[in-house]
């Protein structure tokens, strides 16, 4: 197993709509760093902290778990999408996406706080001039954030 972040602004999609909706699209992907994590290395079963962000106070809200192969983004096909990009065709898609299921919120971290930890100091939400809405975590970062920040067992 392996484990992410992803980002999505909570005017858009947050883990309160998550939780009510079960299963979301993870849409609107348009790096290609970030459309090759979903593509190539996210599996079926991996956890995500659900992070919130583009808003007043960025942070963890929550864990998802992907739970489907990557398939075209018809997003990209949408004129009247923000995400439209007139340069994907659909005989050869540009951008993917992955489905996520809800597992649980949990306390809310700031991002203010996850810099106050030195074991967190490689971890790449956190590097300078990051912006990536899919980034990979550690199995230690993961187990220091669940354990120590959100008292997870």
């Amino acid at each position: 197993m392996q484990y992410w972040l992803m980002k999505s602004e909570p005017d858009e999609v947050s883990i309160d709509d998550l939780a009510a909706e079960q299963t979301v699209p993870w849409f609107g992907v348009r790096n290609y760093q970030a459309r090759n994590f979903m593509r190539d290395a996210m599996q079926i079963g991996d956890l995500a902290f659900f992070y919130h962000s583009g808003c007043a106070e960025p942070g963890i809200a929550g864990i998802c778990e992907v739970c489907s192969e990557p398939y075209p983004d018809e997003t990209q096909f949408a004129t009247v999408s923000p995400y439209f990009d007139p340069k994907s065709k659909i005989d050869s898609p540009r951008w993917l996406l992955r489905d996520v299921r809800f597992v649980q919120k949990t306390p809310y971290i700031p991002l203010a706080e996850l810099r106050k930890h030195p074991e967190l100091a490689d971890m790449r939400l956190l590097a300078r001039g990051n912006r990536l809405s899919i980034t990979p975590v550690t199995p230690e970062e993961w187990a220091f954030i669940s354990r120590e920040l959100m008292g997870l067992q």
